[in-house]
């Protein structure tokens, strides 16, 4: 197993079971994601179903435009951070015996956020492949990406890889970076 391999491994180790107990709730989710910094950090979960973001809205004076403005928003989740503490350690340790941000020029930093970005698109893969994006919606009704925060480009291109094209049609009208 080459280091893609087993960092890829090692995050649908800890992704595929938070993810399973989240679908537990029997919600309807249209929004899945890893997240991680610029800096290439141990990715976190966040999601949003139709009922969270009712429930959340709910709570504002004016639910419709509160909705769309939250709707994408892997932070303003209830479910932001799920599964936190439980299962990224071993990710964490393995990213930490990696070159950091600060031990590389600019060129060679990309390569390997790159690197680490491509072994979190592989382990969302993964868990696709294994249907658990099924789980209480159709597939093309629930978006998933692994996304670089503060947002940029590069979250489309992850985007298409990862989704049927019909799931990506909200998210590229109302969220995604040029």
């Amino acid at each position: 197993m080459n280091d893609m391999e087993r960092l890829a491994e090692e995050i649908f180790s800890a992704a595929e079971p938070a993810l399973l107990k989240l679908f537990k709730n029997e919600e309807h989710f249209y929004y899945c994601t890893l997240v991680t910094t610029g800096e290439g950090h141990a990715p976190l979960i966040s999601a949003w179903s139709w009922e969270a973001l009712r429930r959340v809205a709910s709570t504002r004076p004016e639910p419709q435009a509160y909705a769309q403005l939250i709707k994408w928003s892997y932070a303003d989740s209830p479910y932001y951070d799920f599964f936190v503490g439980e299962g990224f350690s071993k990710v964490a340790e393995l990213l930490k015996s990696r070159p950091g941000i600060d031990d590389l020029d600019l060129s060679a930093w990309e390569k390997e956020l790159d690197f680490r970005l491509s072994a979190m698109e592989m382990a969302m893969s993964r868990i696709d492949s294994r249907g658990v994006f099924h789980i209480n919606q159709p597939r093309h009704e629930i978006f998933i990406n692994v996304e670089v925060m503060p947002p940029d480009s590069s979250n489309t291109f992850r985007a298409m890889r990862l989704n049927p094209p019909q799931a990506t049609v909200s998210w590229l009208a109302e969220a995604a970076e040029p």
